[in-house]
């Protein structure tokens, strides 16, 4: 099966250094772990979300493996933890985090452990959407039927602001 796997990293690690190379490092140990990756994105830098103020380093690849859903994510959380990801406070600084994004597989849905496949928020991503473009543009979200490039661009475009409603005349307001 081929899975779409979303790397990042915001936090130095002692042993392992920069964001960047961390995300390296981990390619490298879930190739360790059976894992074959068959492509690699670019690694790019995005601003944070929510509360950490670290840039992030993230990169999307193509792993190949046997395993089904639920088991590929016991292994990537287990690689987290290798690497001293702690559990806690969500969008907070984090050695690394590895998300399933896609699979060959179509949509899934488990809640133990709790995965969604396409990822939930994927499609608002653009430090996910342009790195997986670049590896699996043609890849298709199975909710929407729309290819990582069209999901990519639409991601892009200015978001509409909310119209406001019309303010009310003076001679339209109600005076007692």
């Amino acid at each position: 099966m081929l899975y779409l796997i979303a790397l990042g990293s915001n936090q130095r690690h002692q042993r392992l250094g920069l964001p960047r190379d961390i995300l390296a490092a981990a390619l490298q140990r879930l190739t360790v772990q059976g894992l074959t990756i068959s492509a690699t994105s670019a690694v790019i830098g995005s601003r944070p979300v929510g509360p950490s103020q670290r840039s992030y380093a993230n990169a999307v690849a193509i792993v190949e493996t046997a395993q089904e859903p639920a088991a590929l994510l016991a292994t990537l959380k287990q690689t987290e933890a290798e690497f001293g990801r702690r559990r806690g406070q969500a969008w907070s600084r984090r050695v690394l985090d590895l998300d399933i994004l896609l699979w060959s597989g179509g949509a899934f849905a488990c809640s133990d452990p709790a995965l969604t496949i396409p990822h939930p928020l994927m499609r608002e991503r653009g430090f996910v959407l342009g790195p997986a473009t670049e590896i699996a543009g043609d890849w298709r979200d199975p909710l929407t039927g729309r290819t990582i490039t069209q999901l990519h661009a639409r991601n892009r475009r200015p978001k509409k602001r909310p119209e406001k409603a019309p303010k009310r005349l003076d001679h339209e307001t109600k005076h007692p």
